[in-house]
């Protein structure tokens, strides 16, 4: 009789750990779920309309990347008020603006009438 309660307290014990240890994780589940967020992809009613080509919809095109990378730094911008010091999405930005910049450079050299369209349409100084 004494081996069985001392089984059974064995028992008891190791199932009162186990629980406990779900508790923690649910949890640390629960904290982590409210502190990392997903990442913000660009919503699909952008300024500029996804540019049909013969295979379908363009999502290389110069313009659709000008317009993917407005919106990212749109909401950089409004995160940054917020979070002020945070300095990581602040090199995200810069490096994000310096894309677009890059690429508006080089539709503005090849193309001057449709650098002007983008830049009248998603409302970009020149």
């Amino acid at each position: 009789m004494a081996k069985t309660k001392k089984i059974e307290n064995k028992k008891t014990k190791t199932s009162k750990k186990t629980s406990s240890t779900k508790s923690v994780r649910k949890v640390a589940e629960k904290v982590l779920k409210k502190t990392i967020k997903p990442k913000v992809k660009p919503s699909k009613s952008t300024a500029l309309k996804k540019v049909k080509t013969k295979k379908g919809k363009d999502t290389g095109s110069v313009e659709v990347q000008v317009d993917n990378f407005t919106v990212k730094i749109k909401l950089l911008i409004k995160h940054l008020k917020k979070h002020g010091q945070d300095n990581d999405s602040r090199r995200g930005l810069l490096v994000m603006v310096g894309k677009r910049r890059r690429l508006l450079n080089y539709i503005k050299k090849s193309d001057p009438k449709r650098y002007a369209k983008i830049t009248q349409k998603l409302k970009l100084k020149e």
